[in-house]
């Protein structure tokens, strides 16, 4: 009964946000966007040129935006280099190169390198979170890994210059993973986003400029 009344107030509070109606309005497809481009009106992380990764991709949001901020102004095509990647299928998005697999393994990492043709990356961006078990430690233990594996490949793939843009949440663990940031990172800032739900306790850390970059 309890479960019921929780969905039933999560439906109530999901088709009355103001952040699903104008991601519906707007063509995105998830309210995660308004997150992003916050924090990327704040930061100024994206533009024209760049080679972009989007870790944990869909449903695709995040790249749709990226999309949008580098295409062309005379329409047809994006200056610069979309890559989204998941272990779940994503529908397309155009001028976005989606490779479906776990980034750990060395054939997803060569369909990347093929793409970014011996670039360097520019900003590395993951919205991905664990599935939450609601035991603190062990889903503590869950999301510093996926923000390690981030970590590991923005050391191999960022330029000097670049950005990794990650969501974690506060609470056990999250001491542990700022710290990490800041052994990797020149700057280090915490962003929560208005689009983020009050209740949440997510939030969003922000490294600039690797301090060993490869």
């Amino acid at each position: 009964m309890a479960k019921n009344k929780f969905n039933k107030n999560w439906v109530h509070d999901h088709i009355n946000d103001p952040y699903v109606k104008q991601a519906q309005k707007e063509g995105y497809r998830a309210r995660a966007v308004y997150k992003l481009k916050e924090i990327d009106e704040a930061e100024r992380l994206i533009k024209p040129g760049q080679v972009i990764v989007d870790l944990g991709c869909t449903p695709g949001s995040w790249s749709q935006y990226v999309r949008n901020k580098l295409a062309k102004p005379a329409g047809g095509g994006v200056e610069g280099t979309i890559i989204g990647l998941d272990m779940l299928p994503m529908e397309p998005i155009a001028d976005v190169h989606f490779i479906q697999g776990d980034f750990r393994e060395q054939e997803v990492l060569d369909q990347l390198e093929t793409v970014v043709a011996g670039r360097k990356v520019d900003l590395v961006l993951s919205d991905m979170a664990p599935n939450l078990s609601g035991v603190a430690v062990t889903d503590a233990a869950r999301v510093e890994h996926i923000i390690d594996l981030a970590l590991e490949f923005s050391q191999a793939h960022l330029k000097p210059s670049g950005a990794l843009l990650v969501k974690c949440f506060n609470g056990s663990g999250y001491s542990q993973i700022l710290e990490k940031f800041r052994q990797e990172f020149k700057t280090v800032i915490a962003k929560k986003p208005k689009a983020s739900r009050d209740k949440s306790s997510e939030t969003f850390l922000l490294g600039k400029h690797l301090k060993n970059s490869q």
